[in-house]
């Protein structure tokens, strides 16, 4: 149904890298999925949003549909809501429904719904929209369509040099520059934070451990809540002067302790080792 929804739900099956095509006319439904469908083709999972606004056009979508069904695995998700829903999300975002025409928004809705009665018919799977809001329904998306259903949010753990600028899509910050520089003992300079030798002597030193354990237990509680609020990707800098010893290291520890968080994909990532 209009106004259900269906850009948010486009959205999240993108997020869960899915290749999403909204509005193809239900003509183009067999040459689209044949290309997605092909040994060289790179789209594994493809997503395509059908509605009303094809006109004509959707008249055969429940035919190409069958005609699918035949040949792939096709799954369809039916989004509704109630009338007095559909209707007060209209009058918010004041825009007309695609089929009032000269009547008014539930005079296009009940319409809508009459013609979307076969399209309803076919559908694995029917979502009620009313009263959810594009959170709530992400997550309703997470729990059908994720791995295992469940949503995860992906942290990048990555290290910088404050002297070349903090990252401008870090989510969260840490500085390191409270630690000793490995920079000044000569042994240790010309190497950097993913040796041991650099690891160890960051890590040794006094209040870098007691930091690594209380920032990831604060980290915590936000990557849960990242999650709740359906912040799927989130960057943490972590920095030092020149991005080559201390930030390393601690990036690659923090994210190596909360590897198997549930609900959390680490990855790591260093700005500006080699920059020197």
């Amino acid at each position: 149904m209009s106004g259900a929804g269906r850009s948010t739900v486009g959205n999240a099956l993108e997020d869960l890298g899915w290749f999403v095509v909204d509005n193809l006319p239900p003509t183009m439904l067999q040459a689209l999925v044949r290309t997605a469908a092909a040994p060289e083709a790179t789209e594994p999972q493809l997503a395509i949003v059908v509605d009303v606004r094809g006109g004509t056009l959707f008249d055969d979508a429940k035919r190409f549909i069958e005609m699918l069904r035949s040949e792939h695995s096709v799954r369809i998700l039916f989004l509704e809501a109630s009338d007095a829903e559909l209707v007060r999300r209209y009058e918010q975002v004041r825009r007309p429904h695609p089929l009032q025409g000269d009547g008014t928004i539930l005079d296009g809705i009940r319409l809508e719904r009459n013609r979307l009665q076969a399209i309803r018919g076919l559908a694995d799977d029917l979502l009620d929209t009313t009263g959810l809001n594009p959170h709530q329904l992400t997550t309703r998306v997470g729990e059908r369509f994720a791995p295992g259903g469940q949503l995860e949010v992906t942290l990048t753990v990555m290290s910088f040099g404050f002297k070349y600028g903090t990252p401008v899509d870090a989510d969260l910050i840490a500085d390191m520059r409270f630690l000793p520089n490995p920079f000044w003992v000569p042994e240790l300079r010309s190497h950097n934070g993913t040796d041991a030798v650099v690891a160890d002597y960051v890590l040794a030193q006094e209040g870098a451990q007691e930091f690594a354990d209380r920032y990831v237990e604060a980290l915590r509680p936000v990557l849960a809540g990242y999650l709740r609020e359906n912040k799927l990707h989130a960057v943490l800098g972590i920095g030092c002067t020149g991005g080559k010893h201390r930030s390393v290291a601690m990036s690659q520890y923090i994210a190596a302790r909360l590897e198997g968080t549930p609900g959390v994909r680490v990855a790591v990532k260093h700005r500006d080792l080699g920059r020197e």
